[in-house]
This record gives C-alpha cells, structure tokens and sequence, in this order.
C-alpha cells in the first residue's frame, strides 16, 4: 500500500531529512567530503573482475592536482579486499586528486618494493618499484615464483557524501610453463636434463606503469621435473620434462629471450625470442586487440616443444595454451 503525506507534513520530513551539506541548521556537523574508491581488476583474458581472489594487498598513494604527494594508505584485510562490496573512502578537502594503486606490494611475499618511500616533499614523478633481486637468486624456489604485482590509478574530483569512482588495475606478473615432449612419444624427456631461462630487461617502473631500463636479467625456474603426459599405442607412459618461469611485465619494446639447454651436450635446444612466440597463441578472435593489451591481458602462457630422438626441437609447430600454430605456415 502506497501512503501519501499530508502536503505540510512531507514538506517538514523533507526540510529535516536535507544533509548539513544545505547548510539548514548551523548546529549540524559538516557533511563528510571525500571520496569513495572501487578497485577492479578486469584486464584479463576473461573480462572478469578477479580483485577479491587475486589481491591480497593493497597500497594507495594519494597525490594532490599538483602531482605533490599527499598521504599512503594500506589494506591487508582479506575481509576487506575479498568483499565485492568493499570501497575505501576518504575524507578529504575539495579538490582534485590523483590516486596510484599497487596490488601486491605491502604483502610479506611481495616480490617488488618502491625505490623510496614518498615523503612530505615527493611527487608523483619520482614514483618507482623495483623487483627485488633475490628473487631472481634465492635458492627458495618459492621466491622465485613472482608474487602477484598489481598497478591501477585514477584522477578523480571529491564530493560531499564521497565522489565514486573505479581504480581499474592491471597485473605486472607472467607465469610461463614449458613442457618438453619426445615427437613420437617413444622416449622420455627428463627436466633433470635441461637448464631453462629467461632474459630480458624489466624489473624497474615508472610512476605509469612503463618500464625503464635497468639491465638484462635472467628468470630460472621455480619449479621443474617430470611430467605425465598419457600413455602411447603400445601401452607405455610417456614422460615430458616441464619448468615453470614467472617473469615480470612482458612489452612490445624489449626483446626477451627463452632459452633452453641441454646438460648432456651443453647445447641450446631452444633459443628463441619469447615474444614473437608467445604471439602465435593470439587468435584472429582477438584481432582488433593491441599487441601490447594482449600481453597484458594473458598472464598465464604454456608452451610446448616437441623433440627428436636426440633431444633437439623438431622446428614444425609449437603449442602455446591450447592453441598449435605450425610454423613453417608463419614464415618463422
């Protein structure tokens, strides 16, 4: 049932129910002023927001619309950030504001650090991360496995009763799975019996999110052995080497290497540059997307070489995910 108000009476609810920010009764506390911030992290292959499973920490840096650092906020509540409905408001004066966010930096595992803390005088074009190194050295094969580095920011105006607004986030990690198979399955393929690697020059950020050069570095493995893949016609199991490498933020600029050697010969099986391969995997289904976005998008490639009886790539095709490109129709 609908009621309906007396016309003298809805006026005086309406009069009562106004905020302090109509300035009716100089007794009432101001309005709070600020902002109310969603984080979401949907730039990836399935156009989903994966924030609530994938970030596990948060750290936002507040610069003023002079790009003059402000203030550092830090969220560890799983209960926090694995709430859909979860936003963080902040109070602050009028004006405009320019929000930085990094996923995975204040974590315990965190695998990436500012250069320097901002501090009173600091602006926003003096923000730098930098992997740390030990986690290309550690013998802890867990270090080496990258954790999840996330970076999203925002300008945005404040309001009374918070201005809204999205922090869309973008990840920074790669994982890489290589799988070694024997061509006709007639052999096994030991991990033992290789040495993997990946070279390439991208442990230092910009304040944006680009990469600055910092050196070649080289990214081994975190884990790596044997594999089951099925059993072949006669009934034998075949075995395949794998080695899983997590690597910082791939882009179209630098030249990253994938190599892989042979312990018994010292030669290299595979040697070849990491990003021309990994786009053979990018269907015509994704032929309006920029080279650059897709990388971005796939943080999770597999690729796998088929060899010889002695061990050496059979240079047909190449399965990266679940998509088999043949080479010799792509001219490689």
């Amino acid at each position: 049932m609908m009621l309906r108000w007396p016309g003298m009476v809805y006026a005086f609810l309406m009069l009562v129910s106004l905020s302090s920010c109509e300035k009716i009764y100089d007794d009432l506390e101001a309005c709070p002023h600020g902002v109310s911030l969603r984080f979401v992290y949907d730039y990836n292959m399935a156009y989903a927001n994966a924030f609530p499973k994938k970030v596990d920490c948060l750290t936002l840096y507040v610069y003023d619309s002079e790009e003059n650092y402000i203030a550092t906020h830090v969220v560890t509540a799983d209960s926090l950030l694995q709430d859909e409905e979860w936003r963080m408001q902040l109070e602050l004066p009028e004006g405009s504001y320019h929000f930085v966010a990094y996923g995975g930096l204040a974590c315990d595992k965190s695998s990436f650090s500012l250069v320097q803390e901002p501090g009173e005088t600091s602006r926003f074009e003096e923000l730098r991360t930098l992997m740390d190194m030990d986690c290309l050295t550690s013998e802890d094969s867990a270090r080496r496995n990258l954790h999840g580095f996330y970076w999203g920011d925002l300008q945005l105006k404040t309001a009374d009763l918070f201005q809204e607004g999205t922090v869309k986030m973008m990840k920074n990690t790669n994982n890489i799975r290589i799988v070694l198979q024997d061509v006709n399955s007639e052999q096994p393929v030991y991990g033992k019996d290789f040495i993997f690697s990946v070279t390439d020059d991208n442990t230092l950020f910009s304040q944006n999110n680009e990469l600055i050069e910092n050196g070649r570095v080289t990214y081994t493995p975190w884990a790596q052995g044997n594999t089951f893949i099925g059993m072949d016609d006669a009934g034998r199991e075949v075995v395949g080497a794998y080695a899983e490498l997590s690597v910082s933020r791939l882009m179209t600029g630098n030249s990253p290497v994938l190599q892989i050697r042979s312990t018994l010969t010292g030669e290299y099986v595979i040697d070849i540059p990491l990003l021309k391969y990994l786009m053979l995997y990018k269907s015509d289904l994704y032929a309006r997307m920029e080279t650059q976005e897709f990388l971005d998008r796939q943080s999770e490639w597999t690729m796998l070489f088929l060899l010889d009886s002695q061990k050496r790539w059979v240079q047909t095709y190449i399965k990266i995910n679940d998509w088999t490109v043949r080479l010799n129709e792509t001219g490689l």
